[in-house]
Formats: C-alpha cells, sequence, structure tokens
C-alpha cells in the first residue's frame, strides 16, 4: 500500500478511511481535506486510475475490492481509464488553501485533472 503515513489511526481504521476517501473523491472529481490526507489518498486513487486504464479481469476485481461503491468502481473502469489512456500519471492535483479555522492544520483542495 503506498504512503506510510500513520495519520494518527489504527490500520485497519486508516484503510477505511482512505477507502471511503479515494471513493468520494473519484465520485465527485474534488475534496477538501488536510494536506497529509491528500498526499496519502492521491497515491491510492492515481493507483486505482491506473488499474481502470488496464483491460483485463483481475485490475477489475482489484478495482472492485478497493472502492466502496459499485457505482464509482464501475466509472472509473468505463469513464476515467479511457479518459486517461494516453496519460502517463498524475492524474490528481493538490491546490494548497490555507489554514483551517479551527485547529490551524494546512488545508488542500485535491481534485482530478
Amino acid at each position: 500500500m503506498p504512503g506510510t503515513r500513520k495519520l494518527g489511526r489504527t490500520s485497519d481504521h486508516r484503510r477505511a478511511m482512505l477507502r471511503a476517501m479515494v471513493t468520494f473523491l473519484l465520485e465527485n472529481g474534488k475534496i477538501e481535506t488536510t494536506v497529509t490526507r491528500a498526499k496519502e489518498v492521491r497515491a491510492m486513487a492515481e493507483k486505482m486510475v491506473t488499474l481502470g486504464k488496464r483491460d483485463d479481469l483481475h485490475a477489475k476485481r482489484q478495482v472492485y475490492s478497493y472502492i466502496t461503491k459499485e457505482s464509482v468502481a464501475k466509472k472509473v473502469i468505463d469513464e476515467l481509464g479511457p479518459k486517461y489512456a494516453d496519460r502517463d500519471g498524475g492524474y490528481t492535483r493538490i491546490i494548497k488553501t490555507g489554514a483551517r479555522r479551527g485547529d490551524a492544520a494546512e488545508m488542500a483542495i485535491l481534485e482530478l485533472v
């Protein structure tokens, strides 16, 4: 699994959080989160898009096993894979937006290119 940041959570909680955030990003095209989380989500989201580009059964099963909504997994395979077919990576962009009001955590917008 890409990344080594623990994000202050147990491994099960962290894995579930990243799966949910990747699903939400691929469903909506954009999420706002902390910079640290955005960097972790970016790694897995790019891996999912790369798997969506491959046209074999194993890659499809991997996408369906990671993404929590079946409609989003289908979107990755049917729409995002062909859309980024000629691109060799770099499917996401992180834009820093400043500090969060409550705890001054660095915030960022993570979006699909």
